[in-house]
């Protein structure tokens, strides 16, 4: 048995298999009919293994992308508070109002696929107005806060560099989406 990388576990699995099926009588008593079984299973195996695998690999890609996903959000999150918090100001915390108005458009009115095309009918072309005006909006909070110096240049930092974060995430998440046999939208 060769421990050392697996391979020879799945083999002697295999063969553990055929030798339960032969002791409870699975097969006949007949030598051939056991050696035939033996000589289809064993070389299926490195095909099924390699399939297995990259199931495997595909899954846990996928589930890799779900928690980059996952950070990203967070850590625009955590970077929105963090504005606020650590400068004692809570009027940055107006940009999350549009972080909550900028996906309703697309999930009310839109798809993914119908939304980014040149043409469409008048929901389509008003949700990318909602759409546009609430990205806009998440920029010019922040600016006019600074501008009426209501809050710190290290708040207005910290407030777009959040909404950078955020933006890549929902990027991430369109481009997931379309290459994903299941659309979220």
């Amino acid at each position: 048995m060769d421990g050392a990388n697996g391979v020879g576990d799945s083999y002697s699995r295999q063969w553990e298999v055929v030798d339960k099926a032969e002791s409870v009588g699975g097969f006949d008593e007949s030598a051939d009919e056991t050696l035939d079984l033996r000589a289809r299973i064993l070389p299926a195996e490195p095909f099924l293994s390699s399939r297995c695998s990259f199931e495997l690999l595909t899954a846990c890609l996928h589930t890799g992308q779900l928690a980059l996903l996952a950070v990203l959000v967070s850590g625009g999150i955590v970077l929105q508070i963090l504005a606020c918090a650590l400068y004692n100001n809570w009027w940055p915390m107006l940009t999350a109002l549009m972080y909550v108005i900028l996906p309703m458009p697309l999930l009310f009115f839109g798809g993914s696929s119908s939304c980014m095309s040149s043409n469409g009918d008048g929901w389509v072309n008003f949700t990318k107005f909602l759409t546009g005006t609430s990205v806009v909006g998440s920029i010019a909070i922040p600016s006019i806060l600074k501008h009426a110096n209501v809050i710190g240049w290290g708040a207005l930092a910290m407030e777009l560099s959040s909404f950078v974060v955020f933006g890549a995430a929902i990027l991430w998440f369109f481009q997931m989406s379309d290459h994903d046999e299941y659309s979220y939208l």
